[in-house]
């Protein structure tokens, strides 16, 4: 049996902060197991959040000096979490944050330069995950569905609601996966106006009432009438999806519902062909999935199929933990990036190494 110690480490679209998650997976056969050791959550300020935001309109000399500092703040994060722990990490395996994704011109670029991770941490880091794939001709996007198959193959499908929406099935002995849509990259905004940082259990939302304007306007948006494999991103969001709201009056908690109406119409939608009408099961995860009303919502819109929501830990942590596993698979040599899911030529093992 191979035993790793992983830190997994993510940054998402939703612009909250840092998950950390110190992950055992052993591996006995083709069957790997998880438990995980420790987690901690770190929350963006204001600060950090608006240059994040704003970093993809930097020239090309400041963002690669964003691109290092941010790289020494991972590091001494993971440094910090470890010692405070009295944890050992066979490596650290990184997403970074998504600051360009732009496969169809060639490239996706994660902010925070592993290198600079490894050197002030102390530890080996993987990073870089999704530019092989992108080479290879794929989306580079999502890398999750790996996990789904080896960790939580159990369920039907397994649905992550972070900034964007994910989902991934097995169909015919291949894992699928593609973007749903937006999911808290939209409502945290919106919820901003309403004085709040998020909307915990989409209780604003439950309140408010729909605007057919706004839904029909985010229904007839082209990039649910793509095939799969797709992906979406951050470039998107600011080019369709906010700028039917940027303007709009309307109180936040109609806006809010309204949104959390799109979010789970369009995921019932893409879903029902998928799952059927009965005995399907779908594990959510991600922030999205605290969301009550949300979760009570797609429930709704996927009658017959039992929606799973796993304990508080998993939920939060279930990224943070893939990319332990992406890590491990990485260090065996092992695929970790699936093409069935990202359109790309072929399977590939994907991520750079740099030692301390």
């Amino acid at each position: 049996m191979k035993q790793y110690y992983i830190l997994g480490m993510m940054s998402g679209t939703s612009l909250d902060g840092l998950d950390l998650a110190l992950v055992r997976l052993q591996q006995q056969g083709d069957a790997w197991q998880y438990a995980f050791q420790a987690t901690h959550f770190i929350p963006y300020d204001q600060a950090r959040q608006q240059r994040l935001e704003a970093a993809i309109k930097l020239p090309a000399p400041e963002l690669l000096a964003f691109h290092a500092e941010y790289g020494k703040w991972l590091g001494a994060c993971a440094r910090q979490f470890l010692e405070e722990n009295k944890l050992h990490a066979d490596a650290i395996a990184s997403h970074g944050h998504t600051i360009h994704h732009r496969p169809e011109q060639g490239f996706t670029f994660q902010l925070g330069c592993p290198r600079h991770l490894a050197l002030e941490a102390g530890v080996r880091t993987i990073g870089d995950f999704r530019s092989l794939d992108v080479a290879l001709g794929g989306q580079g996007a999502p890398l999750v569905p790996i996990g789904d198959r080896l960790l939580f193959g159990d369920y039907s499908a397994c649905l992550n609601l972070g900034g964007i929406g994910n989902i991934s099935f097995e169909k015919g002995g291949r894992r699928l996966a593609f973007d749903t849509g937006v999911a808290n990259m939209l409502l945290n905004p919106l919820s901003q106006r309403a004085g709040k940082t998020y909307d915990a259990g989409g209780e604003i939302a439950r309140i408010g009432k729909l605007v057919p304007e706004v839904l029909e306007a985010w229904d007839r948006l082209e990039y649910y009438r793509l095939p799969f494999p797709k992906s979406t991103g951050y470039e998107d969001f600011k080019a369709t999806v906010w700028p039917v709201v940027q303007n709009r009056k309307e109180p936040a908690a109609d806006l809010l519902h309204t949104a959390v109406r799109h979010i789970a119409g369009q995921i019932g939608q893409q879903l029902r062909p998928l799952l059927g009408s009965s005995g399907a099961r779908l594990l959510v995860t991600g922030g999205g999935a605290l969301n009550t009303y949300l979760v009570e919502c797609i429930g709704r819109e996927l009658p017959g199929v039992e929606v799973v929501v796993p304990e508080a830990q998993l939920i939060a942590f279930k990224e943070a933990l893939v990319f332990a596993l992406l890590g491990a698979l990485r260090m065996e040599g092992q695929v970790n990036v699936l093409a069935s899911v990202t359109g790309a030529r072929r399977d590939s093992c994907s991520g750079e190494l740099f030692e301390r």
